[in-house]
């Protein structure tokens, strides 16, 4: 559960990192319009950062208690951000 988390985290700050410089160079927008009034500010990238060290050790918290439901919502959510991670990642290297 450590590594998945860890993974969790990697991909969420990745995502911030990726669109953070998509957005700097005019080649994406952010779909979240909840973050899209900050998404050009380096408080965009802290947000990330923060936001998945926290939504981490809220899974922990969960995982002590409800294991299975921890890891059937860190599996999902790790997948989801891997396919937005990718997705960033095409656009980046197709521009």
């Amino acid at each position: 559960m450590k590594y998945l988390l860890g993974l969790l985290v990697g991909f969420e700050i990745a995502d911030g990192v990726l669109t953070y410089f998509l957005i700097k160079n005019g080649l994406g927008h952010e779909a979240n319009p909840f973050l899209q009034s900050i998404v050009g500010d380096v408080n965009f990238i802290i947000l990330k950062v923060v936001g998945g060290l926290i939504c981490a050790l809220i899974l922990w918290d969960v995982h002590r208690r409800l294991p299975r439901i921890a890891f059937i919502i860190t599996s999902f959510f790790t997948v989801f951000y891997a396919l937005i991670v990718s997705w960033n990642l095409s656009i980046f290297v197709m521009a």
